[in-house]
C-alpha cells in the first residue's frame, strides 16, 4: 500500500501528460474542421462563377449563330449565275455612260438659245434619246407643209402600187389659201412622182391627190393621219387636211420629233425628201422641181431627211434628221420670220453639235 502511494505522483504526472496530448489533438482536429469549409467554399464559389460564364456564352452564341447561318445560306442559294452577273454589270455600265450635251465652250448658252430666230426649237439625240435643246418645245402652233411628212407616212402605210397613175383633178385645188400650182389640172403622174414632188418641193396638188387616192377618200385619210399621230404619242397634234395649208394643222416641236422618227424608217421618204431636183412630164410640159430647203439644195449640211413648211400663221419651219460625228440628231425649228432665219438657226445648231459631240 505504501508502495502504491509512493508511485501515485508519478502516475499522476503521466496522466496529466496524456490528457495534454488528448486536449492538443482535439484542438487540432477542431481547428482543421473549422478551416476546411472556408477552403472548400472558395473553390466551389469560383467554380460556379466559371460555369455560369461559359453557359451564358454558349446560350448567347446559339441564339445569334443559327439565324446568321440560315440567312447566309439563303443568300448563297439566291446568288445569280456567272452569266447573269455579267449582264447586270453591263447594264450598270450603260446607265453610267455619260449622255451627250451641248457645251457652253462651243457657243451654246441660254443667251445663245434665246437669240435663235425660231420661236420653237427642239434637238433630240436619237441614239441616246436625250433632248439636247428645247425652246417652247411643247407650245402648240400651226406647222404648215410639215404636215406633208405625215401625209407621206399614211399614204405609204396604204401600200398602193408606186407605179400606179394618179390624175390631178379640180378636187385637188387649194380652197383654203387659193394658192396656185405648177401642176395643171388633168396632169397624170405616177404615185412615185407624186410622193417625190410632195416631199421634195412641197407640191400641194400632189399631196392632195395622194390623200384623195386613199381607200375611203380624204375623210378616211385625215382620220388615218390623226390615228397615226396618236399611235406615235403625238398628244398635242391634230390634222385637218393633207397639204398643211390649213392653220388648224397644229403640233409641237417635241411631237414633230416623233414624226421624224417614224418617217425616217422609210428609205423612200428619206430619199425623196433630200433629193435636190427632179423633172416630171405634165402633158406636153416638162416641169423641173427643186428641193424647197436651201440647206439640202446647196449641200450645206449632212441632212438625211427634211421637210419645210410655211404659211403666214405658222412662219417658216423645218424638221430634219442629220448625222453629226456618227450620231443621229433630229432638229425641229418652228416659227422663224424668214426662210433665211430658219436656215441660220439650223447652221448654228449644227456647229454646236459638231463641237460638243466627241
Amino acid at each position: 500500500m505504501t508502495g502504491f502511494i509512493a508511485r501515485l505522483p508519478r502516475a499522476r504526472t503521466i496522466l496529466i501528460i496524456a490528457l495534454s496530448f488528448l486536449t492538443l489533438a482535439f484542438a487540432t482536429n477542431a481547428s482543421a474542421q473549422h478551416t476546411q469549409p472556408h477552403r472548400t467554399a472558395a473553390p466551389q464559389a469560383h467554380a460556379k462563377v466559371v460555369k455560369k460564364k461559359p453557359a451564358h456564352r454558349k446560350k448567347k452564341a446559339v441564339k445569334h449563330r443559327r439565324p446568321r447561318v440560315k440567312h447566309h445560306e439563303v443568300k448563297r442559294h439566291a446568288a445569280p449565275a456567272p452569266h447573269r452577273r455579267a449582264k447586270h454589270t453591263t447594264a450598270v455600265r450603260s446607265r453610267a455612260a455619260p449622255k451627250p450635251r451641248l457645251l457652253a465652250s462651243c457657243g451654246y448658252t441660254p443667251r445663245a438659245l434665246r437669240s435663235l430666230n425660231s420661236r420653237a426649237a427642239y434637238v433630240l439625240d436619237v441614239d441616246s434619246g436625250t433632248p439636247l435643246l428645247a425652246r417652247n418645245a411643247r407650245t402648240v402652233r400651226p406647222i404648215a407643209s410639215i404636215s406633208k411628212l405625215m401625209t407621206a407616212v399614211v399614204a405609204r402605210d396604204a401600200d398602193r402600187p408606186l407605179n400606179g397613175v394618179l390624175r390631178v383633178t379640180a378636187h385637188d385645188r387649194d380652197t383654203i389659201k387659193f394658192t396656185g400650182s405648177r401642176l395643171p389640172i388633168g396632169a397624170e403622174l405616177s404615185r412615185r412622182q407624186m410622193f417625190h414632188i410632195a416631199l421634195m418641193s412641197s407640191e400641194n396638188r400632189a399631196a392632195a391627190a395622194l390623200s384623195r387616192d386613199y381607200p375611203g377618200g380624204r375623210t378616211a385619210f385625215v382620220k388615218a393621219m390623226n390615228r397615226k399621230a396618236r399611235q406615235l404619242g403625238m398628244r398635242h397634234t391634230h390634222f385637218r387636211e393633207a397639204t398643211g395649208l390649213s392653220p388648224h394643222n397644229v403640233s409641237t416641236a417635241e411631237d414633230l420629233a416623233r414624226l421624224v422618227g417614224a418617217a425616217a424608217q422609210d428609205p423612200l421618204i428619206r430619199y425623196f425628201s433630200t433629193d435636190t431636183s427632179t423633172t416630171v412630164q405634165a402633158g406636153d410640159d416638162e416641169l423641173l422641181y427643186v428641193n424647197s430647203d436651201p440647206l439640202v439644195r446647196y449641200g450645206r449640211l449632212p441632212i438625211r431627211l427634211q421637210k419645210t413648211g410655211f404659211i403666214n400663221e405658222s412662219g417658216h419651219g423645218v424638221v430634219m434628221r442629220m448625222r453629226v460625228k456618227g450620231r443621229r440628231e433630229t432638229i425641229v425649228l418652228l416659227g422663224a420670220p424668214t426662210r433665211a432665219g430658219v436656215s441660220s438657226d439650223a447652221l448654228k445648231i449644227h456647229r454646236w453639235l459638231s463641237c460638243s459631240i466627241q
